[in-house]
């Protein structure tokens, strides 16, 4: 793999502007992709020609977006398509059931990335969407997540910063750690009012072959006395969903 002068790969630089793409971004110019990935405005023109040509990116004028062929590669090989494929029946009966969000989502790179969600018009406010992300300590899913992780990265999440959202979000290492606890003893994650004052965020564990907790299947409702009557339900998808990843086992149909 060739390198630059710097020592860094062309691929790290060519990965550096494929990360300038934000959530909300449809398009960039190329500046705003030299700025964002910190590249000399000519070295980011020469790797996005590149990535043009290998359909990962595609421009149109002056605004550059991302290619449907690295929409295809990244669907087709993502470690998650199994677990969407397993969940997206239980999604679907439960968010029939709750007309809220339903959410399915997994632990990377110390938050929780969400991989799927079901959604109505008149759903509840929701932080989250596809393919974003929250702090682990702040979102029902999270907690589920981080409860059910190494003990070492419970301790990291315990003793870092901790983002506040509403006057419910968890605000101290020594909370963190009791709600941990908590949800590792009920078997779910229950936060009212901790990312909006108007939602409450309802999670619960998937689990694979290995009884590991690969993912965390969630709603997000009303902030209101019928929140609580959702929770049966949820936790049926969740069991569901994992009889069908714990039949999962590599190298069997």
């Amino acid at each position: 793999m060739s390198r630059v002068a710097t020592g860094e790969s062309v691929l790290a630089r060519g990965v550096r502007v494929i990360e300038s793409f934000g959530l909300d971004d449809r398009s960039l110019t190329v500046t705003d992709i030299a700025r964002r990935s910190g590249l000399h405005i000519a070295t980011a023109s020469r790797l996005i020609e590149e990535l043009v040509g290998t359909g990962w990116l595609e421009r149109e004028g002056r605004q550059v977006r991302i290619g449907v062929r690295l929409w295809e590669v990244v669907s087709r090989a993502s470690s998650t398509v199994g677990l969407r494929q397993a969940a997206m029946p239980f999604m679907e009966d439960l968010h029939a059931v709750i007309g809220h969000h339903t959410q399915l989502g997994v632990m990377e790179g110390g938050e929780v990335l969400f991989v799927e969600r079901l959604t109505a018009p008149k759903a509840a406010v929701n932080y989250s969407r596809i393919a974003g992300r929250l702090p682990l300590h702040a979102s029902s899913s999270g907690l589920v997540l981080l409860a059910n992780s190494p003990q070492e990265q419970q301790e990291r999440a315990i003793g870092a910063p901790l983002k506040v959202f509403t006057d419910r979000t968890v605000r101290t290492g020594r909370e963190l750690r009791a709600i941990l606890a908590e949800v590792r003893r009920q078997g779910f994650a229950f936060c009212a009012g901790h990312i909006y004052p108007e939602t409450t965020g309802i999670a619960v564990p998937v689990r694979n072959a290995d009884q590991t907790v690969v993912a965390a299947l969630s709603v997000i409702v009303p902030n209101d006395d019928a929140a609580r009557s959702l929770i049966p339900a949820l936790q049926a998808a969740g069991r569901g969903v994992t009889r069908v990843m714990s039949a999962s086992i590599p190298g069997q149909s």
